[in-house]
C-alpha cells in the first residue's frame, strides 16, 4: 500500500516541479532586470512595445520583462507566477506552445493596436492567462479544471475593469491587458481539442466493448 501511495505521489512531484522551470526562470530575469534599473537608475521603456515604430518591435519579445518600478514588478510577479504555474501542471501536455502563442499574439495586437506610447510590464500575459484558464475551464467541462476557473474567477475576477480606459491618467497600458485577455481566449478556442479532456461516461467503455462483441456484430465463420 505505501508503495503504491509512494509511486502516485512521485509522478505529481516530478509534475509539479516540471511546472515550476519557466515561470521561474522568467520571474529570475524580470527580477534581475529590475534590480539592475534600480541600482544602476536605467529607464528601460525603450525596450517595450511602442505601437507602429520599427523601435517597438524588439519589445514584442522584451517588454515582459520591463517594469517601470517595484511595484509595477511585484504585482505584476505574483500573478504571473500563480497563473504560470497553474498552467503549466494543469495543462502540461499543452502548456509550452499555449505560453508561447499568448506571449507572441499579446505583443503583437499591442504593436498593431496600442495607443502611441511606450508600453511595457508582464500584465498582458497574465492578463493572457487568465482568460486561457477561465474558458478553457468552462469549455472542456472537465470538473478539475473548471474549479481551476471558478478559482481564477476568485482571485483575478476584478482584472476585467483593467481591461478599458476608465481614467484618463490610467497609469498601465489597457490596450495590452485587452490584447492579452484577447491572446488567451484564441489560446483557449485553438488548443480546446488538445491536452487533458473530459473523461467518458463511467459505462461508455463498456457499453462499446459490449457492442463489439455483441453476436449481431460476430461475422460469420467462413464455410470450408
Amino acid at each position: 500500500m505505501l508503495r503504491f501511495v509512494g509511486s502516485h505521489q512521485k509522478p505529481e512531484k516530478r509534475k509539479f516541479i516540471h511546472s515550476l522551470v519557466l515561470p521561474v526562470l522568467m520571474l529570475l530575469v524580470m527580477f534581475s532586470v529590475r534590480l539592475l534599473a534600480h541600482l544602476e537608475h536605467w529607464n528601460l521603456a525603450f525596450l517595450g512595445v511602442k505601437p507602429l515604430a520599427i523601435e517597438g518591435l524588439p519589445g514584442i519579445l522584451l517588454s515582459p520583462f520591463i517594469h517601470s518600478g517595484w511595484q509595477h514588478f511585484f504585482n505584476n510577479a505574483v500573478s504571473f507566477m500563480i497563473l504560470s504555474v497553474t498552467l503549466f501542471y494543469f495543462y502540461h501536455q499543452i502548456a509550452y506552445r499555449v505560453f508561447a502563442v499568448i506571449y507572441i499574439l499579446a505583443g503583437v495586437w499591442l504593436w498593431f493596436g496600442g495607443r502611441d506610447a511606450w508600453h511595457i510590464g508582464a500584465s498582458g500575459v497574465v492578463y493572457g492567462l487568465t482568460a486561457f484558464l477561465l474558458l478553457s475551464g468552462i469549455i472542456r467541462r472537465h470538473i478539475p479544471l473548471m474549479a481551476v476557473a471558478l478559482f481564477v474567477i476568485f482571485l483575478y475576477g476584478s482584472l476585467v475593469w483593467g481591461m478599458f480606459p476608465l481614467a484618463d491618467n490610467m497609469p498601465h497600458s489597457w490596450e495590452g491587458h485587452l490584447w492579452g485577455f484577447l491572446a488567451g481566449l484564441v489560446a483557449a478556442l485553438v488548443y480546446r481539442k488538445e491536452g487533458p479532456q473530459k473523461p467518458p461516461p463511467p459505462f461508455a467503455e463498456e457499453d462499446e466493448e459490449e457492442e463489439a462483441t455483441a453476436y449481431w456484430n460476430i461475422a460469420p465463420k467462413e464455410e470450408a
